[in-house]
């Protein structure tokens, strides 16, 4: 059945199935489950782009240099959108898309925020991650703290950054969210109250990581407890569609692709909400 949304606005739903930073299966399957079910949702072709690569534990160079081109990609269906003056949904394996996404959201929607809904920053650099993961370091390159050399576009302004659910932060990432102009808000009682205070019903695109859901309702490769309910999760994202205008949305880290239907039920205030006059 048509939502609203695609009453409205076209929309354009691409899966990306191809390996970015992804160290297990299931993310990738994830995918494949994902995507269809949002475009049956909202009536329209799925584009499925791109072959799965093997998961691999690797370093954060030799995934960035495999992975150019599907960050690339990723990037470019984002762009194509909103210079078309359409919607995208983009499901991915991994938040490393957002290392070109964000880039053409800042090239095309200067007055947008990004909500970044993420059990974890994303915001450690290579001279900070301890862990090694280009995923752990999308956010930081996406702004500007380091360069991937994509060339994807202008960095994201941290002060259009609102951050939820954060609440697995390395030591040197948690000083750098500190020092910076980014909103971060937790998974506490209070957190609706404080994310609609900080979009303030303005144009925003969201960023999802399924792993801000408690793992005890959403498994997940890297689990941090302590995270939002289904509920909770479900009324922010209903309160998003009621007062800002959707600008994109997209979603990664599905780990357990026979959730997926879970998943498409929570974000559906976004699929069904109406469009939102712009307000430049």
């Amino acid at each position: 059945m048509e939502g609203a949304l695609t009453a409205q606005r076209a929309v354009r739903v691409v899966g990306l199935r191809c390996r970015t930073s992804d160290r297990g299966p299931d993310s990738l399957a994830g995918v494949d489950a994902l995507a269809p079910l949002l475009g049956e949702r909202l009536g329209v072709d799925v584009r499925m782009i791109g072959s799965p690569g093997e998961p691999a534990r690797r370093s954060w160079q030799e995934d960035l240099a495999s992975s150019r081109g599907c960050l690339l990609e990723a990037g470019g269906q984002v762009d194509d959108a909103l210079g078309a003056g359409e919607v995208s949904i983009l499901v991915a394996g991994q938040c490393t898309i957002a290392l070109t996404t964000l880039a053409a959201v800042a090239r095309h929607r200067p007055d947008a925020r990004v909500l970044w809904l993420d059990a974890h920053g994303d915001f450690n650099t290579p001279a900070t991650t301890p862990s090694d993961f280009l995923g752990g370091m999308a956010l930081a390159g996406a702004c500007g703290r380091w360069d991937p050399g994509l060339d994807a576009g202008p960095p994201f302004p941290t002060d259009r950054l609102v951050m939820c659910g954060v609440r697995d932060l390395d030591a040197q990432e948690r000083e750098a969210l500190e020092r910076s102009p980014a909103t971060v808000i937790g998974a506490a009682l209070e957190t609706l109250v404080y994310l609609q205070n900080a979009l303030d019903g303005g144009p925003t695109y969201v960023h999802l990581d399924l792993d801000v859901l408690d793992p005890a309702a959403m498994p997940a490769e890297h689990p941090a407890d302590g995270g939002l309910s289904p509920e909770k999760l479900y009324d922010l994202l209903d309160a998003v569609a009621d007062s800002c205008e959707l600008v994109g949305l997209e979603i990664a880290c599905l780990e357990a692709p026979a959730l997926a239907g879970v998943v498409a039920g929570l974000v559906a205030p976004l699929l069904d909400a109406p469009a939102q006059d712009r307000t430049m």
